[in-house]
């Protein structure tokens, strides 16, 4: 059992939480404003849902936040030899043009519980574990074939992301930059990456 299987609960991030918790603190100032500011409004106009994981002990400390929403893989966007890597282990490839998908929109852990001694695993492999765990459980009331994230273009996401067994969507940012009509003369702020849940799920 992890840290935060034991010691912590997941719950929505929502008005309560907002109102009743420490703010959240991951090291980001990004994802610091979206998670005090913005996730309310996220939720109304249904872009994504929002969830964190308290400490027991603490209800007021929020250990770790994410949000996720419905996405898919277009494979046609795909160069081939990555087109190649995302269906080759799916059945009939030709006869779809996309696979579902949820998508990690935000993802953040409180720098204060980022490595807990005597822990085999950082919290945030235990929540990358436990984010993959949700899509492949038997309970899970949608198809989801992958996990998608738009990682900070910088070498720790990268890595963090890269460590979990997630493959960047493109294997170059020239690629990524044509895919999406950025000029090749400006830089990318996120990189897409991908993990293919089927891996666990057999």
């Amino acid at each position: 059992m992890s840290f935060l299987e034991e010691k912590c609960t997941l719950r929505v991030y929502d008005e309560n939480i907002l109102e009743n918790c420490t703010v959240f603190d991951c090291g980001n100032s990004d994802l610091n404003e979206f998670f005090s500011k913005d996730l309310l409004n996220y939720t109304s106009e249904l872009l994504g849902k929002s969830y964190c994981f308290t400490l027991d002990e603490d209800e007021s400390q929020i250990v770790a936040a994410f949000t996720i929403s419905n996405d898919s893989i277009k494979t046609f966007f795909l160069p081939n030899a990555r087109k190649d890597k995302v269906t080759k282990k799916i059945p009939r490839p030709k006869h779809m043009r996309s696979y579902p998908a949820v998508l990690i929109g935000r993802l953040g852990v409180n720098v204060n519980f980022r490595n807990i001694e005597g822990e085999e695993k950082s919290i945030g492999d235990q929540l990358m574990d436990f984010i993959k765990s949700w899509f492949i459980d038997k309970g899970n009331k949608t198809g989801c074939r992958f996990i998608v994230v738009d990682s900070y273009n910088a070498k720790g996401p990268l890595r963090y992301y890269e460590r979990n067994g997630f493959i960047k969507m493109f294997s170059t940012e020239d690629q990524e930059k044509d895919s999406m009509g950025i000029p090749k003369d400006k830089n990318m702020s996120t990189r897409l990456l991908f993990f293919d849940l089927i891996v666990l799920s057999k």
